[in-house]
């Protein structure tokens, strides 16, 4: 088991396994007789390689219930002047989400995928078919003072962990996360920078599209409240307690129990990106069930793909949130699948294979 506190099991998960070898072998193997030269799909083939070895299987099957879970929160943050929008857009575009105008919801349609949206802290009531694991109202202003109390912390990771539980006990078989909150990047920069151990301006960006002078409001809020976060970077709890939200610790715990549960995960911009590093410090090995949808505008991004070691499929130039870079990344994995599976070997189509030395 993880050692990260031993004495709350909300917050314990067990050892990662990766993705199966021998179904790894297999694909690879595969994809050697397919009619193609060896290697022309490029990242294609690693892709349904992957697949294959997440799904235990060869061929692999093209995912028949990708799931997106939206999670919503406010920040205390916002009332730094750290956003070109006011706090009330989060309430606002959940409704939005729920009556299918944003952008995610198109992108899901898109790509064949569903949407469930879950209220962790939003700072307003919401209706209660989404407020069944929610934490509290907005998260603390982490510039001077803590944004979860311990039990806070803990429960936002549970539930994060539940809405994982449910997900896949309902038979998704990949999973997305994604994001709403006014705020939550300048909360992503600080856990991205503390964790990296990076100097506040390196991860500063412009959000929601800030001007100059909401730049350097934002870029004095996250250094002071990376003053707060710093001494307790190497406790993960603790970071998420004093600098993160509980959005960002639900969604750590979302992440982790994915992987504890074999289900492979298509990770989305900087706010899952931070979560992604924590779940990386409560569950060693998670990353082993992620892909990387895309590389975010935003420049704290690079510093958690880097850290991840995961190369992004798109750099599209996007920095909305709410998963949808990772939804404009599926439809790819679906043809990775369908490549694998459905392409003629050489022997079956009656074609020459490649000379041998």
């Amino acid at each position: 088991m993880s050692t990260v506190d031993a004495d709350r099991p909300e917050t314990t998960f067990p050892k990662i396994v990766p993705p199966d070898e021998q179904a790894h072998r297999q694909a690879v193997a595969r994809h050697a007789q397919l009619t193609k030269p060896a290697g022309s799909l490029g990242r294609l083939e690693e892709l349904g390689v992957w697949i294959s070895a997440c799904q235990g299987t060869c061929p692999p099957r093209p995912f028949a219930r990708p799931r997106v879970v939206l999670f919503a929160g406010d920040h205390g943050v916002a009332a730094e002047g750290v956003s070109a929008y006011p706090s009330e857009v989060t309430e606002q575009m959940v409704t939005n989400f729920l009556t299918g105008g944003a952008a995610v919801n198109v992108a899901a349609t898109n790509a064949d995928a569903t949407v469930r949206v879950v209220d962790i802290a939003v700072a307003t009531d919401t209706p209660s078919l989404i407020a069944a694991h929610k934490v509290r109202r907005s998260s603390g202003a982490i510039n001077r003072e803590d944004a979860l109390s311990e039990a806070e912390t803990t429960a936002a990771i549970a539930a994060g962990r539940a809405i994982a539980d449910e997900e896949i006990d309902g038979g998704a078989d990949l999973l997305i996360a994604g994001d709403m909150g006014i705020g939550n990047t300048t909360v992503s920069a600080v856990l991205i920078a503390a964790l990296t151990d990076t100097e506040p301006v390196a991860v500063v960006g412009r959000g929601t599209g800030i001007d100059d002078a909401g730049w350097m409001r934002k870029a004095a809020v996250i250094r002071d409240a990376l003053r707060r976060a710093r001494p307790v970077a190497g406790d993960p709890l603790a970071l998420l307690r004093v600098a993160g939200g509980a959005d960002i610790a639900a969604v750590s715990g979302f992440l982790a129990q994915a992987a504890a549960r074999r289900t492979p995960v298509l990770l989305d911009g900087l706010a899952v990106g931070a979560a992604a590093l924590i779940a990386e410090e409560l569950a060693p090995n998670a990353r082993k069930w992620w892909l990387a949808g895309h590389r975010s505008a935003e420049p704290a991004h690079a510093l958690v793909l880097d850290q991840l070691d995961l190369t992004p499929l798109l750099d599209l130039g996007m920095r909305l949130g709410e998963g949808a870079g990772a939804l404009a990344a599926l439809p790819l994995l679906t043809l990775s699948c369908r490549v694998l599976a459905e392409m003629a070997t050489f022997e079956e189509a009656g074609v020459t294979g490649p000379t041998s030395d």
